[in-house]
């Protein structure tokens, strides 16, 4: 009688055991977290500029002047492609996350929207700068 329950017992314990372990197997894995800012400042040739991840020159569009929506859309976002923010994205310090009128997600800087310029090949580059296009440099101020 006592070897039946301790065999009893220790059926117990292995299947409390293997039912936890299946619980946890079961539960989704955490979404991933935002590891700073989407990009950054650097002194250039021409001064002090924003740069994605990288390296590439980030852009503003003086068209932009809500603070929550892009106006660069369709073939304007395909010569200035966005700083494509991911579904999860939270805004953290002067960066701010804007939904474009395709439901995807960018970066703005301090409401600005973000975008790089297809006329940058390299790091560094600001082939993309055109004020008279409104198209402007994105500056850290």
């Amino acid at each position: 009688m006592l070897r039946t329950m301790m065999i009893a017992a220790a059926l117990l314990a292995t299947a409390d055991t293997a039912f936890a372990g299946s619980h946890e197997a079961s539960a989704p894995p955490p979404a991933p977290k935002q590891e700073g800012p989407p990009a950054k400042a650097i002194i250039g040739k021409n001064g002090p500029i924003l740069v994605d991840l990288k390296g590439m020159t980030l852009y503003t569009f003086a068209h932009d002047t809500s603070g929550t929506a892009s106006t660069c859309d369709a073939k304007c976002a395909e010569k200035r492609p966005p700083l494509v923010a991911p579904d999860n994205a939270v805004a953290t310090g002067d960066f701010t996350v804007i939904t474009r009128s395709d439901g995807k997600k960018m970066w703005a800087y301090r409401y600005r929207p973000l975008y790089t310029s297809q006329l940058d090949g390299a790091p560094g580059e600001v082939n993309g700068n055109d004020p008279s296009q409104a198209w402007h440099i994105a500056r850290p101020y």
